[in-house]
This record gives structure tokens, C-alpha cells and sequence, in this order.
């Protein structure tokens, strides 16, 4: 978790450093980039919503947890992660940042990898994880 909210302080940051390209470019990047902060923040909100009492600081499963499979969770397994990427890369594009979009690229990769151990943790406590893993994606809805 400490390391997850390094990464995020660390794009935050980079994208205060000053916007590396300007002019029409950078309109149509700070359009596409707001977008991706808004469906981002929305995904990581509906996944926080969905997941309900099951949500924990660790991505080790509780022991009362069950299998959500509805909601955002019909469409991708780790919402939260993949909308805080999505927003982490917005930001970049928002502010013209080549160190934000690279610190959302190290996000993107560290939410691969907690994702990874995460699953082989609910594949062991939820019989049917392995099914659900076939159907869902794993961090952005549409995004393999």
C-alpha cells in the first residue's frame, strides 16, 4: 500500500514539473487526459462501491469475503487499480508531462504485478476465480 501511494504522490508531482509540449497538441491532450482522470476516478469509485465489505488495505482476501462478479466487477477484476492508472496517465496528458506519464507507466506495471500475487491468492480461496478470470479483464474494461 505505502509503495502504491509513492507512486501516486510521484506523478502528482511530475506532472507539477511544467507541461513539455503546448499549442494544439496540448489542448487535445488536456481533453483526452481530463477524460481518462474522469472514467478513471469513476471505475476506481464504482470498484471501492461494488466490492463493499470485502474491501481491504491488503490484497490478501478476508476470510468472511465472497466472490464479487456483478457490477464493475462484471467487466474487470481489479477496478480500483486499473481506474487509478487510467487517472495517473490522464494526469500526465493533462499537464504535458513525460515524468507523469512515466511514473503512470511504473503505476501501471506495479498494479500488473499486485494484481498477479492477488489473484493467485483468490484463485486458492474462490473455487470459481478461475471462470471469472476467463471472462473478465484484468485492470481496464475493453483493455486486454
Amino acid at each position: 500500500m505505502a509503495i502504491q501511494g509513492l507512486l501516486l504522490v510521484i506523478t502528482a508531482a511530475a506532472g507539477l514539473l511544467g507541461p513539455s509540449w503546448s499549442g494544439p497538441v496540448r489542448a487535445a491532450t488536456s481533453v483526452v487526459g481530463a477524460i481518462l482522470i474522469a472514467g478513471g476516478l469513476v471505475l476506481a469509485f464504482r470498484g471501492m462501491r461494488d466490492l463493499r465489505h470485502a474491501l481491504t488495505p491488503l490484497p490478501y482476501p478476508r476470510a468472511d469475503a465472497e466472490l464479487i462478479e456483478t457490477g464493475v466487477y462484471a467487466q474487470v477484476r481489479h477496478p480500483i487499480y486499473g481506474g487509478l492508472v487510467l487517472a495517473a496517465g490522464g494526469w500526465g496528458l493533462l499537464t504535458a508531462s513525460p515524468p507523469a506519464l512515466a511514473a503512470a507507466a511504473v503505476l501501471l506495471g506495479f498494479f500488473e504485478l499486485k494484481s498477479r500475487r492477488e489473484e493467485a491468492w483468490l484463485e486458492h480461496r474462490f473455487v470459481g476465480y478461475a471462470a471469472y478470470r476467463g471472462r473478465t479483464r484484468r485492470l481496464i474494461p475493453w483493455i486486454d
